[in-house]
């Protein structure tokens, strides 16, 4: 044999484990981090898509709920996991594109993070309470030119989405709203329907009850398009605010360092589960919309939800922990 012949046979041999490793992957129970607690759409998400991977795959699909930080501990978490493909994560935009401009975070998320597909998008929606007297956005803009300083809105946390939304809203229409943090959506909710803050924007699954029950007023849609589940609501596009596009979004990722061939058998086996009809029909009665994609084009998604963010923290002059 020449001396290429054994080198290149060398190389076949170091490949052949990794190669047979993925081939056989997943060969042991998988270990889903959820990073908020149960119940709200990220949980759903991967409830429901993990039931059905599990089915796919034939391995238990453990979901592990590591609440804390919004979303930064759990995804940190991954980020420290041994890069076997073993522990993912369904993570959200605020952990992965919003946090790191917004507070020291143990974990870069271009680096330290194995991206492996967009897994679901849902827009965020502007609603006010009952009592402000305005019906639609243009009345909403007028009402705040005409009492600078004199609206709040409520926000699920400091460098939130929906915080980052109403700064995002404030730049665009060129209003003085004031903000008011609370520790989690529910809060948030609770003293929007109290009539002690006038408006918010938030996930629409989390406010889709209210809006059905006529307890909050919906004004506009941050999506592209109308949501089926609020189908009378304009988009922010409809309402003369083509900029002000606000979608939360949902991706799985795994460590740094997963084999490249088993990133792959992650995301074949995930876009196969959010490819089943029942799937869609369940994540969209939520007001989800799932997406897929390869690795390579969640991680430009991703880098560009970044750079985008971070404008946004900068012009609106967001206090951030760096």
């Amino acid at each position: 044999m020449t001396t290429c012949g054994r080198l290149l046979a060398a190389i076949l041999l170091l490949l052949a484990p990794v190669a047979a490793s993925a081939q056989e992957f997943p060969a042991k129970p998988i270990r889903l981090i959820v990073p908020f607690p149960p119940g709200g759409p990220n949980d759903i998400i991967a409830r429901v898509i993990g039931q059905k991977i599990s089915e796919l795959v034939r391995q238990p699909i453990v979901v592990d709920n590591r609440a804390g930080q919004g979303g930064v501990l759990g995804t940190d978490a991954v980020a420290k996991a041994a890069p076997d493909g073993y522990t993912v994560a369904i993570a959200s935009a605020g952990a992965l594109a919003i946090s790191p401009s917004m507070e020291k975070v143990a974990y870069d998320t271009l680096k330290d993070l194995a991206l492996v597909t967009l897994v679901a998008t849902v827009p965020e929606m502007l609603v006010v309470a009952t009592d402000v007297p305005a019906k639609n956005m243009s009345e909403l803009v007028a009402l705040a030119k005409a009492q600078p300083g004199k609206l709040n809105f409520a926000s699920s946390g400091p460098g939130s989405l929906p915080h980052l939304a109403c700064e995002l809203f404030k730049l665009t229409a060129k209003i003085d709203i004031v903000h008011v943090p609370y520790r989690g959506a529910a809060p948030a909710v609770n003293d929007l329907l109290g009539q002690q803050v006038q408006m918010t924007f938030l996930d629409l699954p989390v406010i889709l009850p209210q809006i059905k029950a006529g307890t909050l007023r919906p004004i506009v849609l941050g999506g592209r398009e109308r949501a089926p589940t609020a189908p009378d609501v304009p988009t922010t596009a409809e309402a003369g605010m083509p900029d002000l596009i606000v979608e939360n979004w949902y991706g799985m990722v795994a460590p740094a360092g997963t084999p490249p061939a088993i990133v792959t058998k992650l995301n074949k086996i995930t876009t196969d589960a959010m490819a089943d009809p029942t799937v869609k029909a369940k994540l969209a009665e939520q007001g989800l919309t799932l997406a897929g994609d390869t690795p390579e084009h969640f991680r430009d998604f991703i880098a560009a939800d970044i750079k985008r963010w971070a404008k946004v923290i900068e012009d609106a002059g967001v206090v951030t922990a760096k």
